[in-house]
C-alpha cells in the first residue's frame, strides 16, 4: 500500500514532465500535468519519480468503482454514449449544393449526420485510450496524442451541432 500515491502528490512523468495527482480511479491515477493537461496513468506505472507523496485514503466509494467501470467500458466497446443534438437543429436538413446546376443536391437530415459526427468522436476517444494503453515508447505516444489533438481541432467546426459544450470537441487551444 506504500507505493499507492493519494490527490496532491507530485509526480515528474518521462514524457509529461511534471504534474500532480488530482483524483484516485479504482485502475488508476488522473494526473494533471503542466503543459499536457489531465492524463490518466496506470496505478502500475513505475517509469515516472514521485517528489511528494500523499498518503490515499484507504477507501473507494462504490459511485468511484461505478465510474471507473463505466469508463472502462465505454473505452474498450464500442458502445457509445447518447449525445444530445441541438434543439435549433433537430429536424433539420443539411442541403450539399453542387455549382454545376445540372447536378441534384444532396440533402441529408442533420440527426443522420449528427450521429455520424458522434460515432468519430466516440472512435478516436477510443483509439486515443488504446494508444495510451499501448506498449508504445512514451515518445511515440505523445506524438501520436498530438495527431489526435489536431484531429479533435480540425472537427471543431461540428461543435454548432451539440446540445452540452461538455460533449463538444477541443483541439489544441495554443495553435
Amino acid at each position: 500500500m506504500e507505493n499507492i500515491l493519494g490527490i496532491g502528490s507530485r509526480v515528474k512523468h518521462p514524457a509529461f514532465g511534471e504534474g500532480v495527482v488530482v483524483s484516485v480511479e479504482v485502475a488508476g491515477y488522473r494526473v494533471c500535468f503542466m503543459t499536457y493537461g489531465i492524463k490518466i496513468v496506470g496505478k502500475e506505472y513505475s517509469a515516472w519519480d514521485v517528489i511528494e507523496r500523499i498518503a490515499p485514503e484507504d477507501k473507494v466509494s462504490f459511485t468511484e468503482a461505478e465510474k471507473s467501470l463505466i469508463k472502462i467500458l465505454k473505452t474498450w466497446s464500442d458502445i457509445s454514449e447518447v449525445v444530445p443534438l441541438g434543439d435549433k437543429w433537430k429536424n433539420g436538413l443539411m442541403i450539399l449544393k453542387p455549382e454545376d446546376a445540372s447536378l441534384k443536391p444532396k440533402e441529408i437530415p442533420i440527426d443522420a449526420f449528427f450521429h455520424k459526427i458522434v460515432m468519430i468522436r466516440d472512435r478516436i476517444r477510443v483509439m486515443e485510450q488504446r494508444i495510451n494503453a499501448s506498449q508504445l515508447s512514451d515518445e511515440d505516444k505523445v506524438n501520436l496524442q498530438q495527431y489526435i489533438t489536431r484531429i479533435y481541432g480540425s472537427l471543431t467546426t461540428f461543435n454548432i451541432l451539440f446540445k452540452n459544450k461538455e460533449d463538444q470537441f477541443v483541439g489544441d487551444k495554443g495553435e
